[in-house]
């Protein structure tokens, strides 16, 4: 229940930019998953106790690990080299930076260092918002591809102990 109420306040607070406290929540949530939950014993089938669990511990620990990366997602290209999302960002930072100075050349008369004041401010601010945008769109596949690692693990680990609490029979 924690976790979950974890989630939804950082989506909520998540509006704009990716900001590093995520990075925090995130990290959190994932020491009371680690310290706090366990498995139950490896049981074989689809439909057992044990694939209900494993699901659900992996579907969390990616929304974790998810909420924790999108402020690096969102700020370093090498980290999210998803071709062709990133690219439009710096261009409609240098076109809401040109609305802005000419939003503010009305105002503030000609003063030069205003408008490049609120160029930039304005071009920043839009570069921040269409990376948090693209970020927030590709989090569902770093959270499933995380989720699916973490569940394949778990089920060799859990198959491996089984496998040793059995002995050579198994």
């Amino acid at each position: 229940m924690g976790i979950a109420l974890a989630a939804v306040l950082t989506f909520a607070l998540a509006q704009g930019s990716w900001q590093w406290f995520s990075t925090y929540i995130g990290a959190t949530l994932l020491a009371l998953i680690f310290t706090f939950y366990r498995l139950p014993p490896w049981t074989p089938g689809l439909n057992s106790a044990y694939m209900r669990n494993l699901l659900a511990y992996s579907m969390v620990v990616g929304l974790c690990v998810a909420i924790t990366l999108a402020p690096a997602l969102q700020r370093w290209a090498w980290l999210f080299p998803m071709p062709g999302t990133r690219s439009a960002c710096p261009e409609l930072g240098r076109y809401e930076g040109i609305r802005a100075e000419a939003a503010v050349s009305q105002l503030a008369g000609r003063d030069r260092t205003a408008m490049a004041h609120a160029a930039e401010a304005q071009g920043h601010d839009a570069v921040a918002d269409c990376l948090a945008a693209t970020t927030t769109r590709w989090l569902p596949v770093y959270a499933v591809g995380v989720a699916v690692l973490t569940g394949l693990i778990a089920w060799f680990l859990g198959r491996a102990r089984a496998r040793k609490a059995a002995g050579p029979n198994l």
